[in-house]
């Protein structure tokens, strides 16, 4: 039942993705599909304003999630904000986040601004990555945060694990576990703040200069790090130059996919990118599904990177369109433009917190996109 459950929620995603292909409009009433009691849902503004009976998948520039989701929620946006009850978990990321409602299970976050508001309960656990992250609201499991800064000012029943740059602890905040972080800067306690079973500062993460390690060897391994990664970068930009000399026509609709639904694509690229892994694990289980499980874990692998050369390839069409549009067509030019448009993503991935965000959003965005082209690529499609 679990991987019927999984499977069905991936050919959800194609089959909505190819009916919302043809949505050339940016702005107007969100697209849903149903299927079941799982309810698929994107646009400009999106607001679910009526109880779902099962799992939720909302994308757009905003979203508002108004009423009670008896599943999961997933949701991607510019801005997120849920401020009802979910029964299960949820899964969300977006440039904005904030959860107000209860949640019945887990709560895992990516975004640039993350805030669990007062009124809000976790009744599990609570993962969290972004540029500020202030967690008000009551945890009844384990916090985990990486981010630029973290702010605790509520219950915690477990422990605290963070990666930041700056940790406080407000006036409300009660860990009941034990606090472990990681940080360049001194822990921000408040008088009134309470951590049952201590706190620890953890030594610097791997890679981190130390006392030990002689300047010049430090030096020599960050360099061949470093150039480890612009090899990688090179690659990219070939891969990125034979697609476009290969399917000039599809990535022009890529690109436009990306222009005009942004938002779905990052929903999509999400569905894509935590179901496949699980479906494919399910089919291990059992000595039939075991080459098709293989298969699509090497697609997928082989998939990724394909994912986020176009995310690359859309940026840079987007670039030429807009200022150089009469030479928008010519392929030389897309190619540039693609390599161009890698090589700032992969200068921006070198911001600490910030770089990991750009890259994990252009890898969703590019799943996504390829996703809504599904139908283009499908037998018998107009």
């Amino acid at each position: 039942m679990v991987c019927r459950r999984f499977l069905c929620m991936v050919l959800c995603a194609l089959g909505l993705g190819a009916a919302w292909a043809d949505e050339r409009a940016p702005s107007g009433p969100p697209a849903e599909q149903r299927l079941g009691g799982d309810l698929f849902i994107g646009g400009g503004a999106v607001t679910v304003s009526q109880p779902v009976q099962g799992d939720l998948f909302a994308g757009g520039g905003s979203v508002d999630i108004d009423a009670a989701v008896a599943g999961d929620a997933l949701a991607a946006g510019g801005k997120v904000r849920i401020g009802a009850e979910v029964e299960h978990s949820v899964f969300t990321v977006g440039g904005q986040l904030t959860v107000n409602g209860k949640v019945g299970r887990n709560l895992r976050m990516v975004g640039g601004q993350v805030e669990l508001g007062p009124k809000s309960v976790v009744a599990g656990n609570v993962s969290v990555a972004g540029g500020q992250v202030r967690l008000y609201g009551s945890i009844g499991g384990h916090v985990q945060s990486a981010g630029g800064r973290l702010l605790i000012d509520g219950p915690v029943s477990g422990d605290v694990f963070a990666t930041s740059g700056q940790v406080e602890l407000g006036p409300n905040a009660r860990i009941g576990g034990k606090l472990r972080y990681r940080s360049g800067e001194p822990l921000r306690q408040d008088p009134a703040a309470q951590v049952g079973g201590g706190i620890e500062k953890l030594l610097p993460a791997i890679g981190a200069r130390s006392a030990s390690a002689p300047a010049g060897r430090e030096h020599a391994a960050r360099r061949a790090v470093a150039g480890i990664g612009w090899v990688w970068t090179l690659g990219l930009i070939v891969l990125a130059a034979a697609l476009l000399a290969m399917l000039p026509r599809f990535y022009v609709s890529v690109a436009r996919t990306l222009r005009e639904q942004p938002g779905l694509s990052l929903l999509l690229g999400f569905v894509l990118l935590v179901c496949v892994p699980v479906a494919s694990l399910l089919f291990f289980i059992t000595l039939v599904g075991i080459p098709l499980g293989l298969f699509l874990t090497a697609l997928y692998l082989a998939l990724l990177p394909v994912a986020y050369v176009s995310a690359g390839i859309g940026l840079g069409d987007w670039a030429v369109q807009r200022w150089l549009p009469e030479r928008s067509t010519l392929l030389p030019w897309r190619i540039g433009a693609a390599a161009a448009a890698l090589a700032l993503l992969a200068l921006l991935g070198g911001i600490p917190w910030l770089g990991g965000l750009i890259a994990f959003a252009a890898l969703l965005a590019g799943l996504g996109a390829l996703l809504l082209q599904a139908r283009r690529l499908a037998p018998g499609a107009a």
